[in-house]
């Protein structure tokens, strides 16, 4: 399966460089999957695609201030992005410029107040540092890191809180489970009114939202792991709604990876943690998971790679096309749609 299957044209011009002031009034595109049926409508309407006994599955992740500078003797600035935490002590991170990093060379952060050492150049482009301090870590980056948004995005983020979901909860991530970005706590309310049930689990984005597919063949595409949470409370609500026939909806690729990767093969769930480096795309038989909300996503990615195994490939470009042809925004900031 060739990467350039996944190809679309999106014009620079639809990709969103600021959220809508108003979070549910983004436009929402609904495809039924089966007929491919499209119809065009506003976010804030997403109750009236939902029916009693479906369950929403949400992604509580938070994303932290995981971009730190340090300025060297000459001026010159290197960047670390944190990826993910090893020990008490030591990170993966993205280092920019890589080429004026070494291995044992000492950065200094702030006036001091964190500190780390390069321990190694791992694969790909991560490495490995050790981080020296004396405060607590988490309020160290609260105070000196800023949040990482997507390279896409030009223009800088007046309220940095509108790069996270209003139901946010465990810091983690170094991107935003952005599916999420069009609810509020009202439209929440609305929905459980309608008896949906709402579901939480954690998976804390990582790298791989950086990462474009390099390889041709996409069955070569290693994707990264990434850390998730899923308690009894949870679990039980999801198996119940399943179990009593409602659909199991989930809001955005990162759910929907985490639901399959824990997901039995009769569509049933145990509270569990640990690493997943799930990789969906057409082929795959979906376990749980019986919609998808999620914005529209960059063309020969994963992300699209995972909708297109869910709702069709051809149905998916086509789809693509039209929101393309009728203006939607795209990627984080963008639109949103659901596949049911």
């Amino acid at each position: 399966m060739k990467k350039n299957e996944f190809y679309f044209n999106l014009p620079e011009s639809l990709i969103a460089q600021i959220p809508i002031k108003d979070r549910t009034q983004s436009r929402l595109m609904v495809m039924d999957r089966n007929s491919n049926d499209i119809k065009h409508d506003v976010f804030d309407q997403i109750v009236e695609h939902l029916n009693p006994g479906d369950c929403l599955v949400l992604n509580n992740t938070k994303v932290i201030p995981a971009r730190l500078f340090s300025t060297l003797s000459n001026g010159a600035t290197i960047e670390f992005l944190l990826l993910k935490q090893i020990d008490l002590h030591r990170w993966e991170v993205l280092i920019k410029p890589g080429r004026k990093v070494k291995v044992g060379m000492t950065f200094r952060f702030g006036e001091g107040e964190l500190e780390c050492i390069i321990e190694s150049d791992n694969m790909d482009g991560v490495w490995i540092v050790r981080f020296m301090y004396e405060e607590k870590f988490e309020d160290i980056i609260e105070q000196l890191g800023t949040v990482p948004l997507p390279p896409y995005i030009k223009t800088p983020l007046e309220d940095i809180s509108r790069y996270n979901t209003v139901y946010a909860k465990y810091d983690g991530s170094v991107a935003a489970p952005t599916a999420g970005l069009h609810f509020t706590n009202e439209l929440l309310q609305k929905v459980q009114n309608k008896g949906v049930h709402i579901a939480y689990l954690t998976l804390h984005v990582g790298i791989g939202t950086f990462r474009p597919v390099k390889v041709e063949d996409i069955l070569e595409h290693k994707m990264h792991a990434e850390f998730y949470v899923l308690d009894f409370e949870n679990a039980e609500i999801i198996n119940n709604s399943k179990n009593k026939g409602g659909r199991i909806i989930a809001v955005g690729t990162t759910s929907v990876r985490t639901l399959e990767c824990i997901s039995d093969e009769q569509g049933q769930l145990k509270a569990q943690n640990g690493w997943t480096d799930i990789f969906i795309f057409p082929g795959y038989d979906f376990k749980i998971v019986d919609g998808i909300i999620t914005n529209f996503h960059l063309p020969e990615s994963t992300l699209i790679m995972l909708v297109s195994a869910f709702g069709n490939t051809d149905r998916i470009l086509r789809a693509y096309r039209t929101a393309v042809e009728e203006g939607y925004r795209f990627f984080s900031f963008g639109d949103a749609m659901l596949i049911i």
